[in-house]
């Protein structure tokens, strides 16, 4: 439907080429969109149905609209288009093999490269929660994501272990590690993999994101010497809680309680002599509200080696941070993606290019999250993901198009929508490592039960009225 204030073209035009990301667009604009196709060697010599820039935008919508069939995905990307196109044609929605196909042919490359090229850290200086002192807070964790159970993903992805049943996952699972910005909750960094292969192998694939200027905070699964190693020698500074049976010897004692250790790699079950200083960090939480932690010692190990710079006190403080990244990840598995849905991508290719899609409309919304906060002058906690993920729903299917006038026009609208209802203050609040759904009585699913017999007639056939036995006389 035209809106007012719009112009229909003079001459015909693919609509094909309108089609755009809702308010999202500003972070994937159609000039980068272009860009990477065209490096990656996957534009079209020939006009297409569905274009290379079309089906990147299709790829990300898909993760928007993760309830929806292929042509539905398509039919919320042109709905509202047909003025700027210049009602000369009907624009057909592609079937959905021709919509695999044309998946199939742009890759995951130009997805990723795209995530490569516009997500990085989005805090500015003044931005609540995002910084300690001159230090920039990221975290880096990881999770699993289930992937549809097909020969294919199996063989790539592989499954995880269970005591039930057959002993193996009922799905194929992808891992990821990623780096999160605390303060906005944007992931700048990924790396991809089987699940069989370990989180602090994976986690390698993030050295080239991290930088001077920033403080790395990670759970105790991460510590390795190796690693440890790697990533301090970006330049990045490091907080990780590390295990308790950790042997780390005191070398001195400081004012503010913390100590200053070295860690030493491990060759053989031997410990070599030439170390690596590090600050040793050990407190407790004595929080009546918080009785099942009262008895744990957390232990932290960082490279901040003067407690001038970083009190002990603070460094403990901050490592709650780290959950921040949790925080992301619920919004993007359980609000974007949906609880328990499965990548609907058939083959390993396709579930990484998803998967790249996933995160990068995930850090588009955090991007038009931050731009709200900023306008407000609050925490971007206080802004509300899901309404936020609607509004960017809403703006994809109401053909908002290219137009730098739309897209200004539709972004400000956004912005003043999101930021009219923001969420209250967080409260204090603890988790206890419970779940609300124990498993299953009935058996397992397996691939067998696909041959079961199946009907051969209708209920209303097959029915037999059974009399009742004639009464004993």
């Amino acid at each position: 439907m035209p809106r007012a204030g719009w112009v229909k073209p003079r001459d015909d035009q693919h609509l094909s080429d309108h089609v755009a990301l809702g308010v999202l667009t500003r972070t994937f604009p159609p000039e980068l969109v272009d860009t990477v196709v065209s490096e990656t060697g996957k534009q079209h010599q020939r006009q297409r149905l569905l274009p290379a820039r079309l089906v990147v935008y299709y790829v990300l919508a898909m993760t928007l609209f993760s309830h929806a069939g292929y042509e539905e995905v398509m039919r919320n990307l042109v709905e509202g288009l047909s003025w700027e196109s210049g009602w000369s044609r009907d624009w057909q929605v592609p079937s959905k093999s021709a919509i695999f196909q044309a998946r199939s042919r742009l890759g995951v490359e130009p997805v990723r490269q795209l995530f490569e090229r516009a997500c990085v850290p989005l805090a500015g200086a003044g931005t609540p929660g995002a910084f300690y002192r001159d230090w920039r807070l990221v975290s880096v964790d990881g999770t699993i994501l289930d992937v549809t159970d097909t020969s294919e993903n199996d063989k790539a992805f592989g499954r995880p272990g269970t005591g039930r049943g057959e002993g193996k996952g009922a799905f194929p699972q992808l891992r990821v590690v990623g780096l999160a910005e605390c303060g906005t909750h944007a992931v700048f960094g990924l790396a991809m993999g089987p699940c069989s292969r370990g989180e602090t192998t994976l986690a390698r694939g993030l050295l080239g994101r991290l930088g001077p200027g920033m403080l790395v905070l990670a759970d105790r699964g991460f510590y390795g010497f190796g690693l440890w190693n790697e990533m301090s020698g970006t330049g990045a500074d490091l907080l990780w809680r590390t295990k308790s049976n950790h042997v780390l010897p005191v070398a001195e004692r400081l004012a503010d309680g913390s100590y200053l250790s070295s860690l030493h790699e491990i060759v053989n079950y031997k410990r070599r002599r030439q170390g690596i200083p590090v600050r040793v960090v050990e407190y407790r939480i004595d929080d009546p509200g918080q009785s099942q932690v009262e008895e744990t010692t957390y232990r932290l190990i960082t490279t901040i080696l003067d407690p001038d710079a970083a009190p002990a006190g603070e460094l403990a403080g901050l490592y709650s941070e780290r959950w921040e990244f949790e925080t992301a990840l619920d919004e993007l598995k359980t609000h974007q993606r949906g609880p328990r849905v499965v990548l609907r991508s058939k083959s390993p290719e396709g579930v990484r290019q998803e998967a790249y899609g996933f995160f990068c409309t995930h850090y588009a919304i955090r991007a038009l999250m931050s731009e709200v906060a900023d306008d407000h002058g609050v925490d971007p906690d206080r802004v509300s993901f899901t309404r936020s993920l609607r509004a960017a729903q809403r703006s994809i299917r109401s053909g908002v198009g290219t137009s730098t006038k739309n897209l200004t026009l539709s972004l400000r609208g956004a912005v003043i929508e999101i930021g009219h209802e923001l969420l209250p203050e967080r409260r204090l609040r603890a988790a206890a490592r419970v779940v609300k759904r124990k498993m299953s009585n009935y058996g397992v699913k397996r691939s067998d039960n696909a041959d079961n017999p199946r009907p051969s007639m209708r209920a209303s056939e097959a029915i037999q009225v059974v009399a009742p036995l004639p009464s004993a006389t």
